[in-house]
């Protein structure tokens, strides 16, 4: 039996203990209290909230207000964090503290979209180690007062050239960060290729907290390999879950020593279909079948669903759901073709990462604007 996931905030020793350790990326678009509830049905785990805007917090915008829904069943409330500035930083983290009853905050320094990285955000600002020391102290601090912990997620690093894991890493243990999660791919790489687990095994021998791994977790035993491999102390999964809330079902029953497997027909994808639009109507009223549109080529992936594909694809109402749920070949098997395969975006590798100019000259970034790396909007 593999141990609980637990995590520490620095005056506070039971803060958040989870009973896998198994966490649940938070995604763009995907990761609603909708999404979160129906994984949370398939298996325990740490569930993440979509990346919040440290400023779009501390201005009150709303679209970051309405993304901050939590259902009645979510004991642990974890949320990821973005900023580029420490004091926005730690005044967001009060407020998701104070307002929204958080008890986990996730700080986000892995994104690879350009238009944050050309800025000195996302990815490319633990180059800036003093910043980002600065950053995680001054969050850490704040969120303390409270004993939540605080965590951070990066990448290898911009490029192979341009490496800042374990610094990272040992900035987050000397601030009282509670764990590191490392997606082993660089900045450079996106989501494209092989992610390194090497790198993840090289965290976790240079620091004492406990370091998660994320990247090409397609099936359970991904999982189970990546902690034997790397000795990391839980896995995040990503892309590996899209269309496939039971994967929780299957990390559970792996790491609890059980060899069963789903292995849905497609009937029973359709009623997980159903299951999703109600928790997303419950939380968005109709539009939520609409925002359901982007989950069906995950669903579908390998199945046998024909023209129908298209028909989901541009669906609108809930009893016109309930419809082409019901024209499916319910007894058509699961596609095992598709076991261990990519999901989600993949994409290839960019050529050189567009970072600001001057940006390797170096290492501290506290006398820099990044303003206009900050998101504008919590989401991504």
């Amino acid at each position: 039996m593999v141990a609980p996931l637990r995590l520490h905030a620095p005056s506070r020793r039971d803060a958040v203990v989870v009973d896998l350790p198994v966490v649940l990326a938070p995604m763009a678009g995907v990761t609603n209290a909708a999404y979160r509830q129906l994984c949370r049905e398939q298996g325990a785990g740490l569930y993440v909230c979509e990346m919040i805007t440290s400023r779009g917090l501390v201005v009150g915008d709303r679209k970051t207000k309405d993304m901050l829904q939590f259902d009645p069943g979510e004991a642990t409330r974890s949320v990821q964090l973005y900023g580029v500035d420490a004091q926005p930083m730690a005044d967001a983290a009060r407020i998701l503290i104070e307002q929204y009853a958080v008890d986990h905050i996730d700080l986000n320094f892995g994104c690879p979209v350009p238009k944050v990285t050309r800025k000195g955000g996302g990815g490319v600002l633990p180059y800036k180690r003093d910043r980002l020391r600065d950053i995680v102290r001054a969050t850490v601090r704040a969120a303390d007062e409270y004993g939540v912990p605080v965590t951070i997620k990066t990448r290898v690093g911009i490029d192979r050239a341009h490496e800042t894991f374990l610094d990272a890493g040992r900035i987050a243990q000397d601030e009282g960060a509670a764990a590191i999660a490392l997606h082993g791919r660089t900045v450079q790489q996106a989501y494209s290729g092989e992610a390194d687990w090497k790198r993840i095994a090289e965290l976790k021998e240079a620091v004492d907290i406990p370091v998660l791994g994320n990247g090409d977790i397609w099936e359970a035993e991904d999982a189970l390999r990546m902690m034997r491999e790397t000795g990391c102390d839980g896995v995040v999964i990503g892309r590996g879950c899209l269309g496939r809330p039971w994967l929780f079902r299957d990390l559970a029953a792996a790491f609890a020593g059980d060899t069963e497997r789903r292995r849905p027909r497609l009937g029973e994808v359709g009623r997980m279909i159903l299951r999703h639009a109600e928790l997303l109507t419950g939380i968005m009223g109709e539009r939520g079948i609409v925002d359901l549109r982007k989950h069906m080529a995950w669903y579908f992936k390998g199945y046998p669903v024909g023209e129908l594909r298209r028909r989901f694809a541009m669906v609108s109402s809930m009893e016109e759901l309930t419809e082409l749920v019901g024209l499916l070949d319910a007894d058509a098997e699961f596609p095992e073709s598709e076991l261990g395969t990519p999901r989600g975006r993949q994409g290839s590798p960019r050529g050189k990462v567009v970072v600001p100019h001057g940006w390797y000259d170096d290492t501290s970034g506290m006398d820099l604007d990044l303003g206009e790396a900050e998101l504008d909007t919590s989401g991504g």
